[in-house]
């Protein structure tokens, strides 16, 4: 089962995606404010996006379990409030991760190869935790696959673009 979101009220609603085909336009209406708005299930045709990694948000207490996808640049990772203007809201309602907590930047090196370097930006001091390293406002750390952040009660997982194909390959000749 998957959920999506009233544009109008944040109201959830859930519905089976598995009863429909990547790329159809479905039409939901919003029982609590009536509201019809329609999503389209799948992903971008692989030519019109970049891999450029993923944050993966272990579900807990005050949220379900998200993959956000980065791109280029300044990703701007915080709790998703309506009309923010993040980049890669996660939808929680954790109270101590802040609407802008922290920045992971992705950019490349002369060979090609990704650099991610995370910022965090918390004004209030929560901090942004990268293993057992507290990062404080405005504090820098470059980090790889694999790496586990911390902000507030919520966990995260960064996957390197191109990562999750490799251990799908890694998996398959064992």
């Amino acid at each position: 089962m998957k959920k999506v979101r009233c544009p109008k009220c944040d109201h959830y609603l859930p519905f089976d995606e598995t009863r429909y085909t990547k790329g159809e336009t479905l039409v939901f209406e919003c029982p609590n404010c009536h509201k019809q708005f329609g999503i389209r299930l799948g992903d971008a045709p692989k030519e019109e996006r970049q891999d450029c990694g993923a944050l993966l948000v272990i579900e807990n207490v005050f949220h379900f379990q998200q993959t956000l996808p980065l791109q280029m640049g300044d990703n701007v990772v915080g709790r998703y409030v309506k009309g923010s203007d993040i980049n890669v809201p996660i939808e929680t309602v954790d109270p101590s991760v802040d609407t802008k907590h922290c920045v992971l930047n992705v950019s490349r090196n002369r060979a090609g190869q990704f650099i991610y370097t995370l910022r965090d930006t918390s004004p209030d001091g929560t901090g942004t935790f990268v293993g057992n390293t507290i990062l404080r406002h405005n504090d820098r750390l470059r980090i790889e696959n694999g790496t586990i952040i911390n902000i507030g009660a919520t966990t995260m997982i960064l996957r390197a673009a191109g990562c999750e194909e490799e251990e799908t390959t890694a998996e398959q000749k064992h």
